[in-house]
């Protein structure tokens, strides 16, 4: 049984037993059995996919001036710091 949020109320037996018969009454609405939720069960995973390239993780100290401007240009922002170290690194050196 999956975890249930505090505050989850649920059917007593009787209770379920009544709404159970109460679909299986109504030919428009048949409650899938245990082998029919099974097979519409998605098959995707969820979160994020996996990156193309993948990227190392570092610790870098910025000027407030630069985490604060790329920081208001809302979620994302990390990605475009390292969109512009390479813009960046198209026409410099890094020694």
């Amino acid at each position: 049984m999956p975890k249930l949020k505090p505050g989850t109320i649920l059917p007593t037996p009787d209770e379920d037993a009544a709404i159970t018969a109460a679909a299986k009454s109504d030919a428009d609405a048949m409650p899938y059995s245990d082998e029919e939720w099974e097979d519409v069960k998605p098959t995707v995973k969820r979160g994020r996919p996996a990156a193309s390239a993948s990227k190392e993780r570092v610790t870098i100290r910025l000027s407030p001036e630069v985490v604060q401007a790329f920081r208001a240009t809302g979620a994302g922002w990390q990605t475009r710091v390292d969109a512009a170290l390479q813009d960046w690194l198209k026409t410099h050196s890094p020694e």
